[in-house]
């Protein structure tokens, strides 16, 4: 049933916005702290539950994963909208703090992808070896018709 998968989405949405405006309060911020973070994570959790309980049949998985695969991107960029309309009237600071932790990933990537490298001594398989690279005849020589 899809429509079970939408309600399990609607519900973990309700809960964690609830949760991020209760952390918000909490924390004594005038604003949603984390809840469609909270509401993914709760999805994600009702998922494996029922997953573990054999209830997840491919109804509801199909309506979770359709409404979660246009909701998520929507959600995510009118916060990031938001974020940006408050870092713009933050000052000079928030510059400084985007410039940095945007050089800190980059050095990370950088730093990932050189300790991901192999050595330059260990033997390389190159596209699935002779057969599908083409390397090689597949037929030997002397059993050619």
């Amino acid at each position: 049933m899809i429509v079970l998968g939408v309600a399990l989405l609607a519900a973990c949405t309700l809960i964690g916005v609830y949760l991020g405006d209760l952390l918000g309060v909490a924390l004594g911020v005038k604003a949603n702290v984390g809840g469609v973070g909270i509401a993914m994570i709760l999805l994600i959790v009702a998922r494996l539950w029922l997953s573990r309980r054999g209830r997840l049949t491919k109804g509801v998985q199909f309506g979770v994963e359709f409404w979660a695969g246009m909701y998520i991107p929507i959600v995510v960029a009118m916060a990031a909208q938001q974020n940006v309309v408050a870092a713009v009237s933050g000052g000079p600071i928030v510059i400084i703090a985007a410039t940095g932790s945007l050089v800190l990933c980059f050095g990370a990537v950088a730093l990932l992808s050189r300790i991901g490298r192999r050595d330059p001594g260990s033997p390389e398989v190159g596209h699935g070896g002779s057969v599908i690279g083409g390397d090689a005849d597949p037929i030997p020589a002397g059993k050619q018709g």
